[in-house]
C-alpha cells in the first residue's frame, strides 16, 4: 500500500480541508467569545469567561454543522442552512433567564443576558464565516459593556465601591447609615455572589460583595465614606473602581 498516497487522499481531500476550516472558525470563536466573557467576569457577573466561550463555540458549531448537511444532502433534501441557527438565536433565553434569576434581589442580570445573546450571535456569524461582522460586533459589544458603563457611571458624577463583606444583611444597613452621615447618597446597590477565584478581591466561597453606586459632594467625602465602610466589622475588603 502506497502510504505517501494515502495520506495525500486524506490530506488533499475537501473533507479535510472543511476540518481545519472548522478548526480555524471554532478557534476563533472562542477567542472573540472569550474577550467578552474575560469583561463580564472582571465585573462579577454570573456568566463570565467560561460561559461566554461555549456559547460562542457551540454557536459556530451549529452554524458549521448547517453548513455541513447543506453541503452534504444538498440536492437529495430540502435544507434550510439558516434553520439551526435560528433555534440558537429563540434557545439561548434559557441562559439569559438563568442570570437575570442569579441576582433576583432586584431586576439586575439583564446586560449579561443580552451580552450572552449578543456572544451567540457572534458564535453564529464566525461558524458560517462571516469574520468582517462578527470582528466589528465583538468591538461594539466590548465598547457596549466598558467604555459606555464607565460614562453612564460618570455621568451622574459618581463613586463605585466593591465591598466584600461577611454578614450582608448588618452591613447592607451600615453602609446605608455610614453614607448617609457623610452627606451622600447611594444610586443602586448590587449584590453579587462569586465562585471561588472568580475575583480578585474575593477568594471565599462565603463572603458576598456589594456594589455600591454612590453619590458625594467631592472624591475626599468618597474616600472618607469609603474608609468608614472599611472600618466595620462585616466588612473585610473594599474596592474603589
Amino acid at each position: 500500500m502506497n502510504v505517501g498516497g494515502f495520506l495525500l487522499n486524506i490530506f488533499g481531500s475537501e473533507r479535510f480541508a472543511y476540518a481545519v476550516e472548522a478548526l480555524l472558525r471554532l478557534a476563533l470563536a472562542g477567542f472573540f467569545g472569550g474577550l467578552i466573557g474575560y469583561e463580564r467576569e472582571h465585573s462579577h457577573r454570573p456568566a463570565g469567561l467560561r460561559t461566554n466561550i461555549l456559547v460562542s463555540i457551540g454557536s459556530a458549531l451549529v452554524m458549521l454543522t448547517s453548513g455541513f448537511i447543506f453541503t452534504t444532502y444538498s440536492g437529495t433534501v430540502n435544507v434550510d442552512p439558516a434553520r439551526l441557527g435560528a433555534q440558537v438565536i429563540s434557545g439561548i433565553g434559557f441562559l439569559g433567564a438563568g442570570t437575570i434569576i442569579k441576582e433576583g434581589f432586584s431586576v439586575k442580570g439583564l446586560t449579561t443576558a443580552a451580552s450572552l445573546w449578543a456572544v451567540s450571535c457572534v458564535g453564529l456569524a464566525v461558524g458560517i464565516g462571516y469574520y468582517e461582522g462578527a470582528i466589528i460586533a465583538t468591538i461594539f459589544i466590548l465598547i457596549t459593556l466598558n467604555i459606555v458603563k464607565r460614562i453612564m457611571i460618570h455621568a451622574y458624577k459618581g463613586d463605585v465601591a466593591s465591598i466584600v463583606v461577611t454578614d450582608l444583611s448588618s452591613a447592607y444597613e451600615k453602609i446605608i447609615e455610614i453614607v448617609k452621615d457623610f452627606g451622600g447618597s447611594i444610586q443602586t446597590m448590587e449584590i453579587l455572589y462569586s465562585d471561588r477565584g472568580a475575583s480578585p478581591i474575593l477568594d471565599k466561597t462565603d463572603r458576598v460583595v456589594l456594589k455600591a453606586y454612590i453619590l458625594s459632594d467631592n472624591r475626599n467625602v468618597f474616600r472618607s465614606i469609603s474608609k468608614a465602610i472599611l472600618a466595620l466589622d462585616e466588612v473585610e475588603d473594599i474596592h474603589n473602581e
